[in-house]
């Protein structure tokens, strides 16, 4: 089995030069020596997997940095939209009431 880990995860950011300080480097030992896997950071990969992916090893191929996307509420934004829009026509109404005693063009 081989060890993977994204190191590229454990730089400091927000640096012009990306540096490994010691802790970042006690934390890439350790995980290597104890086999540690960890989501997002490391996985241990088989050799049978590596050969299916036809021997590539680059890293994303095996660790993926995505963050799951925040599940939406739909019915909950969909209720909120339809409330929304009818206090605009409300508003509107309201306002054009007024744009009509002034003699002013109505708002569409």
């Amino acid at each position: 089995m081989m060890c993977y880990s994204l190191t590229q995860r454990t730089l400091r950011e927000r640096q012009a030069a990306n540096r490994l300080l010691p802790e970042h480097i006690d934390k890439i030992i350790s995980t290597y020596q104890f086999r540690k896997e960890k989501e997002r950071y490391s996985m241990r990969v088989s050799m049978e997997r590596i050969e299916k992916e036809g021997y590539n090893l680059n890293i994303s191929r095996y660790i993926s940095t995505a963050k799951p996307e925040e599940e939406i509420a739909l019915k909950a934004v969909h209720t909120e939209l339809v409330v929304l829009e009818k206090q605009i026509n409300e508003a509107t109404e309201k306002h054009n009431g007024f744009l009509k005693e002034l003699g002013l063009p109505l708002l569409p």
